[in-house]
């Protein structure tokens, strides 16, 4: 069982940056590729970004590329979104998620593990 708790989420100006932490608990969080998916009101929920178990590959959606950057400290047992030039587009509830298997899927259903949720509100 791995518990995550996601922080850091909050209110910016649209420019702005924010960075999103995810702790999670036990002792086998290297062996999850970690997920960060996000969920605006009336909206699906969809992948964000993801990063393998050692940290050496990484996804990002097409519309977070190159303003967003996923990295994990193992030794931490943490994953981060850090977030620039946020945009009022990228206003949802962000969650963490892991996933057992060693493939970084881009939809949900595959990842076993999920927390609760921070705000990232980005206002014009």
């Amino acid at each position: 069982q791995v518990q995550l708790v996601e922080s850091g989420g909050g209110l910016v100006q649209a420019g702005g940056s924010l960075r999103l932490s995810c702790a999670a608990s036990g002792r086998t969080f290297s062996t999850y590729v970690m997920g960060w998916f996000r969920q605006a009101p009336g909206k699906e929920r969809e992948f964000v970004s993801g990063i393998s178990r050692s940290g050496g590959n990484t996804y990002y959606t097409d519309s977070v590329k190159g303003r967003f950057t996923v990295f994990r400290d193992n030794a931490k047992n943490t994953v981060y979104l850090q977030m620039n030039s946020l945009k009022p587009e990228d206003t949802a509830v962000y969650y963490c998620a892991a996933e057992k298997s060693p493939v970084i899927a881009k939809i949900p259903g595959p990842y076993d593990y999920w927390g609760q949720g921070t705000q990232v509100t980005v206002s014009s």
